[in-house]
């Protein structure tokens, strides 16, 4: 494989015929930092019918063109349909990267497309770097319990295809390029090849206090939270304005529900503040989370935790957030 022959990286623009899901925005602002190192132009990949709206949003990102597929089969997700067309398209015109959002859907056919056209596929990277002697991308990511950071290329195989979790990068526009380049393709995949079958769609009921991606301000709280603790943390979230938030092993003591669990297996977040208590500071974890600022309470002065902190407190953690509340209140 000649890997000159592949130019441009794309990223896939997931909808709901309504409005760009957000990962895709996100994807687009980073990989345009991407493509101004390499000399590829960014793409975006549409399918199905999209408002010219929301592909503003995308050509904002700095998109250099956007394909826009038509035809059959795109009414809703499926992974035959969307495998088809992916494979289709990265024969055609031999992309040199293809980044998908890490959603339910995204890592449902990105591996499954990769596969068929016989290229390598990453998942859930938190930084994306491009190496300007191999031209490869480099995805880091955790690895071995969150104990490590591995980075993962695809040295010899076209495209290189990731998914990234939603979340991990900053929506950040850097403006409209002066022309923008729209494909129209038509790819339609016969209904009756789909082996799956729309029954019926119920949404979870909304429930605004196990929603954190976008708080301002988080108390999150770690393994070294004790059962009986759990509401004094609580009381402290409201104080602040904020909502309370888990580590893992605090998910699967069945103390907060999974919705609430912060990091690489759980939810992305960006607050204003974030609190971590008793928590020590495992990759998988802090790479969840960015924040302006960024505050650390654990009674060992050696917890990794410290090394990502703006502020460390050494000390008992409940007696640390008592002194917050009282503080507070005072």
């Amino acid at each position: 494989m000649n890997k000159n022959e592949y130019k441009d990286m794309w990223v896939y623009v997931e909808h709901d015929g309504k409005a760009a899901h957000p990962v895709a925005l996100e994807l687009c602002c980073e990989v345009r930092k991407l493509c101004d190192l390499s000399g590829d132009r960014l793409v975006a990949v549409v399918a199905g019918e999209l408002p010219e709206s929301e592909l503003d949003k995308v050509k904002d990102c700095g998109a250099d063109g956007i394909i826009r597929v038509h035809g059959s089969g795109y009414e809703r997700y499926n992974t035959e349909a969307y495998t088809n067309l992916f494979a289709q398209l990265c024969l055609k015109y031999k992309p040199s990267a293809v980044f998908v959002g890490g959603t339910v859907n995204g890592r449902d056919f990105a591996p499954r497309f990769a596969a068929r056209i016989e290229t390598g596929c990453t998942s859930d990277a938190t930084e994306l770097i491009y190496n300007p002697e191999s031209g490869d991308i480099e995805f880091v990511e955790p690895a071995a319990g969150g104990k490590i950071m591995a980075v993962i290329t695809i040295p010899v195989l076209r495209p290189q295809v990731g998914t990234i979790r939603p979340g991990t990068f900053n929506y950040a526009p850097t403006g409209r390029k002066e022309t923008v380049e729209v494909i129209d393709e038509d790819i339609s995949f016969d209904p009756e090849r789909i082996r799956s079958e729309f029954i019926d769609f119920k949404s979870d009921a909304f429930d605004p206090e196990l929603d954190i991606s976008d708080c301002d301000t988080i108390v999150c709280v770690g393994n070294g939270l004790k059962d009986e603790s759990l509401d004094k943390y609580r009381e402290l979230a409201a104080l602040l304005g904020g909502k309370i938030a888990a580590t893992r092993p605090v998910v699967d003591r069945e103390l907060l529900p999974y919705k609430l669990q912060v990091g690489q297996s759980g939810v992305m977040i960006k607050p204003k503040l974030y609190i971590g208590f008793g928590i020590s500071g495992a990759v998988n974890h802090v790479t969840g989370v960015n924040a302006d600022k960024f505050i650390a309470v654990n009674k060992d002065p050696n917890a990794p935790i410290f090394n990502y902190c703006d502020y460390g407190i050494v000390g008992d953690m409940d007696e640390v957030c008592d002194e917050m509340i009282r503080q507070l209140k005072g």
